[in-house]
């Protein structure tokens, strides 16, 4: 039997747009945490940066290739909402990011997006500040 594997993103930038990055901890069945990923994407908005994490991180876990169930888990109640249809996809940056991520779901038995406070999802909140931090010259 496949494990769900629940995953946590988070994508900002600082300036809207302005410097952006994307961050993802995953975890296995037993709440193990298998893997974190933390990337500077250059200049992109909030919402494209949000769409990325998403991205990146389902690409990440279809590498492994075992067609698990994944919860994936968001602070944006924008992308949660559109990826789950309650919300069209107006904007076309949007739209090819969100068709990118009906792709990948292929990949995997189901997937579930959940929309989560902030608080809840600071592991994934930390690695875009540590990817910005050490990309991006940041003054006190």
């Amino acid at each position: 039997m496949n494990e769900t594997i629940k995953i946590y993103t988070d994508g900002g930038a600082r300036g809207n747009p302005g410097p952006a990055a994307v961050g993802a901890v995953a975890y296995n069945s037993q709440g193990e945490e298998i893997w974190r990923l933390s990337r500077y994407i250059g200049t992109a908005t909030n919402n494209i940066a949000e769409y990325n994490a998403l991205l990146f991180a389902l690409k990440k876990l279809a590498q492994k290739g075992n067609g698990q169930a994944v919860e994936a888990f968001l602070d944006s109640e924008l992308v949660v909402k559109q990826l789950r249809g309650e919300y069209r996809v107006k904007d076309e940056k949007l739209k090819v990011l969100f068709d990118g991520i009906k792709h990948e779901l292929s990949n995997f038995t189901s997937v579930q997006f959940n929309h989560v406070k902030r608080e809840q999802n600071k592991i994934a909140d930390s690695l875009v500040n540590k990817a910005l931090d050490e990309r991006v010259n940041v003054r006190p």
